[in-house]
């Protein structure tokens, strides 16, 4: 055994982050470990790599009893953790970043810069990353940051590594790429421990799984002897058939129409209407164009030809000003960067796009009336929280994305563009944005819904478009295949 956890316990404050958390990884195993956003699962793992000391239970590491106080203890034992966010020194190159803090040293005591690079080159080789020794890590993909980290883990000697979301942002051949790498770590007898909250990928990589809910363990196994429903059922405390389930509804009257909008050379000819009441899902390949078509109808790109009009009004936005004036609203891929301000409250967040309903007199804010509305839309999405004061960027995923709804909620909004909506979230708080996409349709909104998941746009769309190259290649119904979506993805239908 190379790692134990024993009954661990953590609180911050008033929260209790961990229970009863517990778990065991071999030498050479990729141990999956599952659970909802605010399980527990990054606060162990942080215990696990010296980020958090925890206030209760046993950390044994191979077979010892161990502490770690700062990350320098974890990582003198051979642990190692890729972050979601890279941690890396943006300004310094790959091989800089590889040995930063164990520098080969001349003599002398100074740096030996040529023989850090002969030996980050010929790591590099060995692994056959897509990277070079001299590149600054700035200009780097995040597929391109995580390979740099897993080579410094590498070269440290890890015998643990923990990925935590690895692929969250990753392309599809960038995700092959993670995978191929665990495998490869895993052949060198290391430790892996793999979180995911993206069921598709567990059985390409993991061998056992442990799962929490409520900051504790509540079911650990070989992944081979349970099925994805019992997985969820463990993570979220119900039946799988009980999360969600859509029923269409009589499509109402034209809210967006978007003709021949064009905008070179990424769109080419867009065209589609999206009534009252309904869900149109949006599919393609990446670098299809989805998200630029949302950036161009919400008027953060202008476009070179074509019309959007919205409740039948024209509604070309040479500015997101004026498609919120129009009754657009955007629900961007990158909620954290561009649709909160993470450190500022709940609260202002909700009322950010409608300072009217809270100025007082043109100067300053009513904080009664902000608070008011905070508490009313927090009770009616469900975001959990401790209180409308609490800060945007310590919510969970799911809790996040539902302050970016309200925002727009506030705002009284007809039109609804969600680009990637559950990126990032657990299966339980995805169940939960759609149900809130579903009242947004039933309160008569219309809703583009761009996602690169395909069960979930087959789970929650009432029909698909399909893009492909920066054109609609295809409509299909919301009850197709994936594979029919696929077809009009690489193959464009019967262009």
């Amino acid at each position: 055994m190379i790692l134990e956890l024993r009954s661990i316990q953590k609180r911050f404050g008033g929260v209790v982050a961990l229970r009863n958390g517990n778990l065991q990884v071999e030498p050479g195993e990729v141990h999956l470990l599952l659970g909802e956003n605010g399980a527990g699962k990054s606060t162990l793992m942080k215990i696990v790599a010296g980020l958090h000391q925890p206030d209760a239970g046993e950390l044994l590491w191979k077979g010892e009893r161990a502490s770690f106080a700062k990350p320098a203890d974890a990582a003198r034992m051979g642990i190692a953790m890729v972050h979601q966010e890279s941690l890396l020194a943006p300004h310094l190159s790959v091989a800089e970043n590889i040995f930063l803090g164990r520098e080969p040293r001349h003599p002398l005591g100074f740096v030996n810069r040529g023989l850090m690079l002969e030996q980050a080159r010929r790591l590099i080789a060995e692994h056959r990353f897509p990277l070079q020794a001299e590149w600054r890590v700035e200009r780097l993909s995040p597929a391109g940051k995580q390979l740099v980290e897993i080579c410094r883990a590498i070269q440290h000697g890890s015998s643990l590594l923990i990925f935590d979301e690895p692929t969250s942002s990753l392309s599809e051949a960038e995700t092959r790429e993670v995978f191929r790498i665990v495998r490869a770590l895993k052949e060198r007898k290391m430790g892996v421990i793999y979180i995911t909250h993206r069921l598709e990928e567990l059985r390409a990589v993991g061998d056992r799984v442990t799962i929490l809910r409520d900051g504790e363990t509540v079911h650990t196994g070989p992944l081979a002897e349970i099925t994805t429903a019992r997985l969820i059922q463990h993570m979220v405390g119900r039946d799988m058939g009980q999360l969600y389930s859509r029923k269409p509804l009589p499509a109402g009257e034209p809210l967006l129409e978007v003709q021949g909008v064009t905008r070179r050379p990424l769109l080419e000819n867009i065209s589609f209407t999206i009534r009252a009441g309904e869900i149109v899902g949006m599919a393609g390949l990446i670098g299809a164009g989805r998200t630029e078509l949302c950036r161009a109808i919400f008027g953060l790109d202008p476009i070179d030809s074509g019309t959007v009009r919205v409740q039948g009004e024209p509604a070309q936005s040479r500015s997101p000003r004026e498609a919120v004036a129009h009754g657009v609203a955007l629900i961007p891929e990158d909620r954290q960067r561009a649709g909160l301000a993470t450190m500022l409250p709940i609260g202002y967040n909700m009322t950010a796009a409608s300072m009217d309903k809270v100025a007082r007199a043109g100067v300053g804010i009513d904080h009664a009336a902000e608070a008011k509305i905070a508490a009313g839309y927090t009770e009616r999405l469900r975001i959990r929280c401790q209180s409308p004061r609490q800060l945007a960027g310590r919510l969970s995923g799911g809790n996040q994305q539902k302050v970016v709804i309200a925002k727009w909620l506030v705002r009284g909004a007809k039109v609804f563009l969600f680009d990637e909506p559950t990126r990032g979230i657990d299966v339980g708080a995805k169940a939960e944005v759609y149900e809130v996409m579903d009242e947004l349709a039933r309160s008569g909104a219309a809703i583009l819904m761009v996602s690169s998941e395909l069960p979930e746009l087959l789970q929650v769309a009432d029909r698909i478009l399909v893009m492909r190259q920066g054109r609609i290649s295809g409509e299909l119904p919301g009850n197709t295949t994936q594979e029919a979506i696929m077809h009009l993805a690489v193959e464009g239908g019967s262009e």
